[in-house]
């Protein structure tokens, strides 16, 4: 199984790179983690919809075909960490990738958000863009060390 994390913007701060990237190479061979960056739509003078239209093609051709496609929204449901690793274990029994995606600016389209097979809220706070992928891939790898019992996770 695969987790695809498809985030919509390119550039990030340095320690946010070297944050994911530490985390990303502590998953187990049998949990790969996969991060598709999507370019960013240039503001410009277009229109919410026009953006989202044209990121929402970017977000879609990131997509593994087949995939479980788990949208990252304000809106979404709440999860403690002990619910993300139960969740966790219930797609990796499923065994179909997982992507769990992250919107630009403007957020998801409303449509995408809508038709994804889940919606998760990872925060009541709003949160940079950079610290939200940094957040996920912790709270995935946490969620990974729950089901392990691995040491990495105490309570």
């Amino acid at each position: 199984m695969k987790l695809v994390i498809v985030a919509v913007g390119q550039k990030v701060p340095d320690w946010a790179q070297t944050a994911y990237d530490d985390y990303a190479k502590r998953f187990p061979p049998e949990l790969r983690v996969e991060l598709k960056a999507v370019k960013t739509e240039p503001r410009g003078s277009k229109t919410t919809e026009t953006l989202w239209a044209a990121e929402r093609q970017r977000i879609e051709a990131a997509i593994p075909r087949g995939a479980r496609v788990v949208a990252l929204d304000e809106r979404g449901t709440p999860l403690t960490t002990q619910a993300l690793a139960q969740q966790l274990r219930q797609w990796q029994l499923g065994g179909d990738d997982v992507a769990l995606v992250i919107g630009g600016p403007d957020g998801l389209d409303p449509a995408f958000r809508e038709a994804a097979h889940q919606r998760i809220r990872l925060s009541d706070l709003t949160l940079p863009h950079a610290m939200v992928r940094v957040l996920l891939i912790e709270q995935l790898y946490r969620a990974w060390s729950i089901n392990a019992n691995h040491p990495y996770h105490r309570e």
